[in-house]
């Protein structure tokens, strides 16, 4: 009986409203695949024999399986060494940013803090106007004098005015009567903000971590203007001289001892590729679900 009168309160969805559903879920469904479809190359490319590559062109699927690319990679010496430099400039350049990035947003949060309306106008104004191409080349390759120096690819972007804004918003949004509490019993500021507010903006920090780290990984504009000396370039950098000349892969024949003409040339590209972007795609579900903010709510009671 009971059952009965459960079945008879439930609310049917309209067909409409159903045919609607699996209309968006088609739709959807359909562009994942769209941008799956890519990565699918990329695959099949580097594990792919270098002569059915040039003979058919790249595939949805492998006709021959060959893993030469990956041990080219594997012999070189340039690609590993990109790799740790790309890997030292992620790492640190993101805790370093992280870190500036905090102790410039948690004051501009603060409607206490004098002069802060002044402050957060200059930063906004850096992302209006910029000293230009010139100007900042001469500085950083001549005054500051890092040039061919790997703290090149860290220190001119590690500061975002951007994120900086986004961290002071997800500050501003923490309740002012967690902090007020905490002034009560005595607390400092950098007691509130180590032990109360950052405990509370993981979301907002695992987020703006994960741009910045992006930022870093793909980095290569910087490792064009400053960087000759092919030991300190970044991985970005390295496939994109893969893919513009011969001179990288002439380079690489020459290390290992093999010909030019029995090197894989596509098929080391698309391994490189895989190589590169495999660590950051792993990364990337273990901070997607702090993406989704909510942990103030609830965190004051009464």
């Amino acid at each position: 009986m009971k059952e009965k009168v459960f079945r008879s309160n439930r609310i049917k969805t309209p067909t409409s409203d159903r045919i609607l559903q699996i209309v968006i879920v088609l739709v959807i469904t359909l562009f994942c695949v769209f941008c799956l479809l890519p990565f699918v190359v990329v695959i099949t490319g580097a594990f792919e024999r270098e002569l059915n590559l040039k003979r058919f062109g790249y595939a949805l699927y492998i006709r021959e399986f060959s893993t030469s690319a990956f041990e080219l990679i594997l012999k070189d010496q340039q690609i590993p060494n990109s790799y740790k430099v790309t890997i030292f400039t992620t790492v640190v350049g993101t805790l370093l940013s992280m870190l500036f990035t905090i102790t410039a947003a948690y004051p501009l949060s603060l409607k206490k803090v004098k002069y802060r309306n002044i402050v957060n106008f200059m930063i906004y104004f850096t992302m209006l106007f910029g000293g230009g191409l010139v100007p900042t080349y001469l500085l950083i390759s001549q005054t500051l004098g890092l040039k061919d120096n790997i703290w090149v690819l860290i220190w001119p972007v590690m500061c975002s005015a951007w994120n900086i804004f986004l961290m002071r918003n997800f500050f501003s949004g923490v309740p002012k009567e967690l902090s007020e509490s905490a002034y009560i019993d005595g607390a400092n500021d950098f007691t509130i903000l180590f032990k109360i507010v950052l405990p509370v903006s993981v979301p907002g920090i695992a987020t703006i971590s994960l741009f910045y780290a992006l930022g870093y990984w793909n980095q290569w504009y910087n490792a064009m203007l400053y960087i000759n000396d092919y030991s300190k370039m970044p991985l970005q950098y390295l496939i994109m001289d893969l893919a513009r000349s011969g001179d990288a892969l002439r380079e690489i024949a020459q290390y290992t001892g093999q010909s030019l003409n029995n090197m894989p040339g596509l098929s080391l590209k698309m391994a490189t590729t895989l190589v590169t972007i495999g660590p950051i795609v792993l990364l990337y579900p273990f901070v997607q679900r702090y993406f989704t903010s909510g942990l103030t709510v609830g965190a004051v009671k009464g």
